[in-house]
């Protein structure tokens, strides 16, 4: 759920929400869309700009989940919402259905992170 004093920070230009600017006493700190603080507490301008410097391009970037049974899945957002992450399972740059989706809460969990291997390799294989 998403806390009552946020501020949401829309884009200017078309009104897309960027993120929010969380009260923190006489500062703010940015938070982004997946609810996960951008900035330090820092006066409410710079908060804004670090939220329309970041923009909303990142959320099309491959991701890694990792699982329960420490499984690390390669992943990208189906839906980003203030009550709910929804990411799939990638496929070298495609969602397939089947290959199933992952419902976290909000703000997504740290088992949530930018991926870290290589984008054009599907998994690590045993070396002959």
């Amino acid at each position: 759920m998403l806390p009552t004093d946020w501020i949401e920070h829309r884009r200017p230009e078309d009104r897309e929400l960027l993120g929010w600017l969380r009260p923190d006493g006489e500062d703010f700190v940015a938070v982004d869309r997946l609810g996960r603080d951008l900035t330090a507490p820092v006066d409410w301008l710079t908060a804004e700009e670090a939220l329309e410097a970041r923009g909303l391009a990142w959320l099309s970037d491959l991701w890694q989940l990792t699982l329960p049974d420490g499984t690390v899945e390669r992943v990208r957002f189906v839906e980003v919402r203030e009550d709910r992450v929804v990411v799939a399972t990638d496929h070298l740059g495609a969602v397939v259905p089947g290959l199933g989706t992952h419902t976290l809460p909000f703000p997504a969990p740290a088992t949530l992170r930018p991926f870290e291997g290589d984008p054009h390799v599907l998994a690590d294989r045993p070396r002959p």
